[in-house]
């Protein structure tokens, strides 16, 4: 790596991992009223929520430095404004669901920022394979996200 190439990496898991970690501070007390729903018994453990996200956080934040350090471009530019809006999404969705148990809407949110994640993936694609492959994790993720959040909402109505 050439000097000061590091510095987008770090600048991203930062930022990825703060929204992450802000998101969770937020919701800690609407995730123990959500301990007290009925929801799918595939749901896992709650040990396993912030393993997950902050695996998946830094898979985000590796994929979106890549882009950064390419070529200035439009898809370039694109990549990073779909990060950034499903970054954004991601933390919204945290708030409906848990502390507002807006569970409908926030299923409809979810499928919204599956598609920016989609959409993001195919920008990063564009760009650099390596970052677009780091989100199929993402991706899968939120989709069995999307499972439970219908779930959580079909058993809540």
């Amino acid at each position: 790596m050439k000097r000061g190439s590091w510095k987008p990496y770090v600048g991203f898991l930062i930022l990825t991992e703060a929204v992450g970690g802000l998101a969770g501070w937020l919701t800690k007390k609407g995730v123990q009223a959500y301990g007290r729903v009925p929801k799918s018994k595939l749901t896992p453990p709650d040990a396993v929520f912030p393993v997950v996200w902050s695996a998946l956080f830094a898979l985000m934040a590796i994929g979106a430095a890549r882009v950064w350090r390419s070529p200035p471009s439009a898809d370039r530019t694109r990549g990073l404004v779909l990060f950034a809006c499903q970054l954004a999404a991601n933390f919204a969705w945290s708030l409906l669901f848990f502390n507002l148990q807006a569970f409908g809407f926030a299923l409809i949110w979810l499928i919204l920022l599956w598609i920016l994640i989609l959409l993001m993936t195919l920008s990063f694609g564009k760009v650099d394979k390596t970052s677009a492959w780091l989100q199929v994790p993402y991706l899968a993720w939120v989709a069995f996200a999307g499972y439970l959040n219908g779930v959580t909402w079909f058993l809540n109505r």
